[in-house]
């Protein structure tokens, strides 16, 4: 059982009257409760977040650092602690959760060593004359994290602004609350001020919409639906504020004519199916050429049938449930769709039998044009592989959407790896590889993919202004 999760504000742990269940999504039972935001709550927080800024924004960058570091430690150190609640709440494997910790504070620790690098330059200029460029931090920050990675996800975000010299409110996942709750309590032991980091729950469009247009809130970060990704881009920009939006994908995998197809097969299915294929850069539209086709298959079926699915917290188990009920009923609507309009079901596509919101890894094979799940992004375990002839083909499949977080290619060919990196509209390509992301490299998306870009030496650009400085010497 989880306890009451309550509201971080101005470095105090509060509850709140209102307060919404936290359910088990491998049993569907209450774990726990969780605190809603009212309006003084918020407004608290913006109190909060504005002196926080004011003093952490004067702190040397070697400091920030030093804190951040100091949290990150800590979070290595409750690794355990923060992995079970992290399964008991979003359901995925420990073994998964453990990881996803360590990436968090993978994100920590990069960010840390940026805090110091934030350069700005002097530019050549005429004697007497001298223009210097500075990079300050932006303000407070509003920012919203999804419930697929609970301790990841808001630690891209917060680790970003508060190296940068920013504070930050953040509203994570209703659904995943703990996981943030787990930072925010290692950055309070770290010594971080009070108010620099911030976290509120409640009804998401009721805090975006009194956060986004407040005045004290400069800048805005969110990773989740491109829907969602649009409305608060636009109520960011009735008030001129920079939004970073990392937003939906539907991953294309290209798999070329030269390409080892069981290695490629078997290495694809096992990403898939990671977090229960609830990754916004999950391999999922699979354009194999016809050769290859036919092995490509029988490995990623044979791979995806061995898969044990089961509460996370069997040490047994390698995928979880999705998150709730509506995933369920997503993926049971668009593996009925695909076959009614001729696709062949080669696995799964039912909800199992059993407690909690269990569905099999899925493969769909041979889809129509028309069939749904080649334009909706599944978000779980459903998996489609269809034959191309030819790479032009699979390069105008990959493209055809109005998404470009994440793609995939497996080739041997240097010319086809030049012409994957030249063609593929993506933020992110990985050939012969399915790691998309990584502390040290810069993530985001192109099209209705979002905007901006988290991780590398680009991630705390977003939490920056350009300020040049032109100073003439008597």
């Amino acid at each position: 059982m989880l306890s009451e999760v309550q509201l971080f504000i101005g470095g105090e742990w509060r509850g709140t009257r209102e307060t919404l269940p936290i359910l088990n999504p491998a049993t569907e039972k209450v774990i726990g409760t969780l605190a809603v935001a009212e309006a003084a709550d918020l407004e608290d927080a913006i109190t909060a977040a504005s002196e926080g800024f004011r003093i952490w924004s004067r702190t040397a960058p070697a400091q920030r650092a030093a804190v951040i570091l100091r949290a990150a430690q800590l979070m290595r150190a409750r690794q355990e602690e923060i992995a079970r609640s992290i399964t008991l709440e979003n359901g995925k494997p420990i073994s998964e959760a453990r990881l996803e910790v360590i990436r968090g504070c993978e994100f920590f620790e990069w960010d840390a060593g940026e805090a110091v690098r934030l350069y700005g330059r002097v530019i050549p200029s005429a004697p007497g004359i001298r223009y210097v460029v500075m990079h300050e931090p932006v303000g407070p920050v509003a920012a919203f994290a999804p419930w697929n990675f609970p301790m990841s996800q808001p630690a891209r975000k917060i680790a970003g602004a508060i190296a940068a010299g920013c504070s930050i409110i953040i509203k994570a996942a209703e659904e995943t609350p703990t996981g943030v709750t787990h930072i925010a309590r290692a950055f309070a032991d770290a010594g971080l001020p009070k108010g620099v980091l911030n976290l509120v729950f409640g009804v998401p469009a009721t805090i975006s919409e009194y956060l986004i247009p407040r005045p004290e809130i400069r800048a805005i970060a969110f990773t989740g639906s491109t829907a969602v990704g649009k409305h608060l881009t636009e109520l960011a920009a009735r008030a001129m504020k920079p939004a970073l939006m990392e937003l939906g994908g539907h991953a294309p995998v290209i798999v070329a004519e030269d390409a080892d197809p069981v290695a490629a097969g078997l290495a694809c299915a096992t990403r898939k199916y990671r977090n229960s294929g609830q990754v916004c850069t999950s391999p999922t539209r699979f354009f194999v050429h016809e050769s290859l086709y036919r092995p490509f298959t029988e490995a990623f079926l044979e791979k995806a049938r061995s898969i044990r699915v089961g509460d996370g917290m069997d040490p047994d188990t390698q995928m979880g449930p999705v998150a709730n009920h509506r995933r369920v009923d997503a993926l049971e609507a668009l593996t009925a769709d695909a076959e009614a309009k001729g696709a062949r079901l080669l696995c799964g596509g039912k909800r199992l039998n059993r407690e909690g919101y269990f569905f099999p890894p899925t493969v769909l094979a041979d889809l129509p044009d028309e069939a749904d799940v080649l334009k909706t992004e599944p978000f779980g375990p459903l998996a489609i592989i269809n034959p191309v002839g030819s790479l032009d083909e699979a390069i105008g499949y990959a493209n055809s959407l109005p998404y470009g977080l994440a793609a995939y290619g497996f080739t041997n060919s240097a010319a086809t790896v030049d012409r994957m990196m030249q063609e593929i509209e993506a933020g992110n390509l990985s050939i012969n590889t399915l790691e998309a992301s990584v502390a040290e490299t810069p993530f985001g998306g192109v099209k209705e993919s979002g905007l901006g870009r988290e991780g590398g030496a680009e991630g705390l650009h977003h939490y920056t202004v350009v300020k040049n400085v032109s100073l003439k010497i008597a």
